[in-house]
């Protein structure tokens, strides 16, 4: 079970146990009774299709968007140290992350199928989504190695957190504390953070793919150890298949490996149609998204790379109008105060006229183009904490009291609004 090795088999090679390195071999092989123990393991890849971005992608990925916002790194959103300091980062991203608002794809469903067919032996997956549970795999077939959404409790005293509380604090992009007297400790997912270690059941399970006479790999770079040795775990002999837009690890390595390379969705159909499950996988999928049929179907007209980058988008911008609550906002507000000074109070008491004094943001280069549609924190206060946090220009009805310009009363409502947006940090 060491370092396995990168160089693919040569061609030239037969398989051992396989009739042939392809993926009608391998729906022969399941086909004919020779799969009864079938290990999973998936990755984020698994999920792009249901409209959920991957981390690692260069372009679409969460990671490399998150780097243009004001975080000291773009991993310090799944950092524990940082959580500690600023969890808002973290409940932001939840907001947009959370179950419920994504659908399981079809590949989920082939899982789904496995499971029902008594064929598989268990899935290991590195997402914290939570749809293999909505598309109905038993929770005892998942070893969820990364963690998810399914359970959270306080990170101090490690209570467990109620459900319906959780959801209800996401929901309003709120930071839950623990409900235990004399606590009030952070609550988190059970999510694994950077500085935090696996999951027992990961550590239980993990020599599970030896007793496996199959394994499947779906979307995953392989890049996150320990979760990219598992594969090699697999003995020799048994067939190993890669559903993936690349060749990862060491897989293709072997004689019985089978790459089948491209979109995800695409593969797990010709396999279901090779093994002669298609029809029965699709009435599975259409009977279990009734609701989202329509949706789904025009989704199709998008292309996959437009539907994960309007979906980054949403979710970047999200996270960055939450940052921008920050001493370099209060500074840069401070700083363009002084233009109204500039103006003759005595001309603006002459005119008296209502005084219209329009509050910036910082200009900050990542920040959205369009703030009207940027999210921001008021959503649990009033309108009118709203309509300041969303740049409406504030009004000022007030003539000047005798010895008071008016640039001074703007200043002074102004000044009021930074003490009002330092209250509400986390």
């Amino acid at each position: 079970m060491g370092q396995e090795s990168s160089t693919p088999v040569d061609e030239s090679t037969p398989p051992e146990t396989l009739s042939a390195r392809t993926l009608d071999a391998v729906a022969s092989y399941i086909r004919e009774g020779h799969a009864k123990k079938i290990v999973l393991m998936t990755g984020a890849g698994l999920s792009t299709a249901a409209g959920i971005p991957d981390f690692r992608s260069p372009e679409t990925g969460l990671y490399a968007n998150l780097a243009r916002l004001n975080l000291p790194y773009p991993q310090a959103v799944f950092d524990i140290s940082y959580f500690r300091t600023n969890p808002l980062p973290f409940y932001t991203l939840a907001h947009e992350l959370y179950p419920g608002k994504y659908s399981p794809t079809i590949s989920h469903y082939f899982i789904r199928l496995l499971s029902d067919k008594g064929l598989l032996l268990k899935l290991f997956t590195q997402n914290i989504d939570c749809l293999e549970r909505a598309a109905g795999i038993p929770a005892d077939k998942i070893i969820e190695a990364h963690g998810s959404f399914a359970r959270q409790r306080c990170i101090e005293c490690q209570s467990p957190y109620p459900d319906d509380l959780m959801k209800q604090a996401i929901s309003k992009r709120e930071v839950p504390h623990c409900c235990h007297d004399g606590c009030n400790g952070l609550v988190k997912p059970d999510i694994v953070f950077f500085g935090e270690a696996l999951p027992e059941a990961f550590h239980l399970n993990r020599m599970l793919p030896g007793a496996a006479d199959l394994a499947i790999i779906i979307g995953t770079s392989l890049t996150v150890q320990p979760f990219a040795s598992l594969p090699s775990c697999c003995s020799e002999g048994v067939p190993r298949v890669l559903l993936n837009l690349d060749r990862v690890g060491g897989l293709g390595s072997r004689a019985d490996d089978v790459l089948v390379l491209g979109d995800i969705d695409a593969g797990v159909r010709k396999l279901a149609s090779a093994i002669g499950w298609l029809e029965e996988l699709e009435a599975l999928f259409k009977s279990c998204n009734p609701s989202q049929l329509q949706e789904h179907d025009e989704l199709n007209h998008k292309s996959h790379d437009d539907m994960l980058n309007d979906e980054v988008a949403k979710i970047t911008k999200d996270i960055d109008s939450s940052l921008q609550i920050t001493e370099q906002y209060s500074k840069a507000l401070q700083e363009d105060l002084s233009l109204p000074e500039r103006e003759s109070s005595q001309s603006a008491m002459s005119k008296n006229q209502t005084v219209l004094q329009h509050v910036p943001t910082a200009e900050i280069p990542t920040s959205p183009k369009n703030d009207q549609d940027a999210p921001t924190l008021s959503d649990t206060r009033d309108k009118d904490d709203a309509d300041r946090d969303n740049n409406i220009p504030i009004l000022i009805d007030e003539k000047p009291q005798p010895g008071e310009s008016a640039a001074e009363k703007a200043s002074l409502t102004a000044s009021r609004k930074i003490s009002e947006q330092r209250e509400i940090r986390f």
